[in-house]
């Protein structure tokens, strides 16, 4: 719980110290530029208010490995969903109301984190998990799309160390395979899903666990 509002804060600090024209700059996330990125973190948020207000009495049917929908091909911004995004972006017009909204639905999103019972069942995607586990998905989304803000503003502060740690330890345990110890965590996840490819001394260190990434998680 702790981990998920310190990521999830780090994210927030970094977006709100943004200029204007950085908003218009590319992000990490292929097709999109950095305003597209944050209207898809308001989305992300209301994701966290919507699931943390729907209680299940069941019990889970996933935890925070199995709840990834994972494939191995990488987004090329075409998606029809990831069009939208950018076109909900374009409709703020003023980068001001980007990151208002942002901060708005941002912030509720994580009081009602740290009021909620982690012990609690919550039901999202069809799907019932417990909200420790639920919001432990998020501290890899939040991790991964901070990445994704820096990947062209490496002036802007990056994800907290222990958020990286903990992302890599759950992208290893959901490809089966540890990444080279000679890997940050943050080249871990660029590569590992798919964000970037290796280098050729990246590649030839990663062995056989290059025929287990990328890991694109959805």
């Amino acid at each position: 719980m702790d981990l998920f509002s310190r990521s999830w804060a780090a994210l927030r600090a970094a977006l709100a110290g943004l200029a204007d024209d950085d908003l218009a700059r590319p992000s990490g996330c292929a097709g999109w530029l950095v305003r597209d990125l944050v209207c898809h973190l308001i989305i992300d948020a209301q994701d966290v208010l919507i699931t943390l207000a729907t209680p299940a009495a069941e019990e889970p049917t996933r935890d925070a490995l199995t709840y990834w929908e994972v494939g191995d091909t990488p987004p090329t911004g075409e998606d029809p969903l990831d069009a939208l995004t950018v076109r909900l972006a374009a409709a703020y017009q003023e980068p001001w109301l980007l990151k208002f909204h942002l901060d708005d639905v941002g912030s509720a999103a994580g009081r009602a984190a740290e009021l909620a019972d982690p012990a609690a069942r919550v039901r999202t995607r069809e799907q019932v998990l417990t909200v420790a586990d639920y919001l432990s998905t998020y501290v890899v989304e939040w991790t991964l799309h901070h990445l994704d803000l820096v990947a062209h503003l490496p002036s802007v502060p990056g994800p907290p160390a222990d958020g990286l740690a903990a992302s890599r330890a759950m992208l290893e345990k959901i490809a089966g395979a540890a990444f080279p110890a000679s890997f940050s965590d943050a080249d871990a996840l660029r590569v590992g899903t798919g964000r970037r490819a290796p280098t050729e001394a990246e590649q030839a260190a990663l062995g056989e666990v290059a025929l287990r990434v990328p890991v694109v998680l959805g």
